[in-house]
């Protein structure tokens, strides 16, 4: 993206029909770090990566609690993600004082995307610089939201946003059809398992991961530190037992594909591909200049 005259203002439309503030502010979403969702019949799980601005700094926390049954993970500018998820607790608690129930989740969802679009409409105002991804479970089931900074929301059964998230979207894309029946332990291990993908440098760590969960009879749990050891050492085992068995199927089958190899020519016959011996009487063959 290039700066030209038609990105001074929020509400300045291009002559393509665009409008590069608020594509700008998408595109900071897309330079945080990865954040995953994904949802069965009973749980939905958020993991997000930590970064940390150097190795004296601590790791920045993307994964927040709203409610017992609502929580967000975000990527993006982290402060504008604060700002919502503040506004997003408010809501709750004013709900469940009146009506003494919790806020449907899709509710929620609409009102912080229409707290969003308004950005798009004041020339005062700047977009939301951040994405989130809101997991809640309520009367209707679970549900997952992504809720962008032009003020639209969609509902998914697996999603990932923020930097190199599209190979954690492949994963979710090849894998979707198991979450529905998976059981919580496993749910983790996948959206774990979709995480890495995004990692390009070091490898998931209990420092750098968050997790959250909430399902039936489950209210919303952070897993940090020490509660994800066991995920991430299940995690290992399982890559590397992958690993182990393509190693081993390669080395039985004598070749990358499993082909064996080709049958050894009898003694005294000459192999296809040998040249045929030279005539005595034929002059040798000019060298090469």
């Amino acid at each position: 993206m290039f700066r030209n005259q038609y990105d001074q203002d929020v509400t300045t439309w291009s002559p393509q029909g665009r409008m590069h503030q608020v594509e700008y502010a998408m595109e900071a979403v897309k330079q945080g770090s990865a954040a995953v969702g994904l949802k069965s019949d009973t749980h939905v799980v958020l993991a997000t990566l930590n970064r940390a601005s150097s190795e004296l700094s601590s790791h920045q926390r993307k994964t927040f609690k709203v409610d017992d049954h609502l929580g967000i993970a975000m990527s993006g500018i982290i402060s504008d993600g604060r700002s919502l998820c503040r506004y997003m607790r408010n809501e709750c608690l004013n709900h469940r004082y009146v009506f003494e129930a919790p806020l449907p989740t899709a509710r929620l969802v609409r009102q912080v995307a229409d707290r969003a679009q308004v950005c798009t409409q004041r020339s005062w105002k700047r977009p939301y610089g951040v994405g989130l991804l809101v997991a809640g479970f309520d009367k209707a089931g679970g549900k997952l939201f992504y809720c962008c900074p032009s003020g639209s929301y969609y509902d998914y059964k697996a999603m990932a946003i923020g930097a190199r998230s599209q190979a954690a979207k492949t994963y979710l894309e090849r894998k979707f059809e198991e979450f529905a029946s998976a059981d919580l332990d496993t749910l983790i291990r996948h959206g774990l398992q979709a995480l890495s993908a995004s990692v390009t440098d070091g490898e998931l760590t209990k420092d750098n991961v968050s997790v959250a969960l909430v399902g039936k009879g489950t209210p919303l749990t952070l897993l940090e530190d020490a509660d994800l050891e066991p995920h991430l050492a299940a995690l290992a085992d399982e890559v590397g037992g992958d690993g182990a068995g393509s190693g081993g199927a390669m080395e039985e089958g004598g070749g990358a594909d499993g082909a064996s190899a080709p049958p050894a020519a009898p003694d005294g016959a000459s192999g296809a591909a040998e040249a045929a011996p030279a005539p005595e009487d034929e002059p040798p063959a000019p060298m090469e200049t």
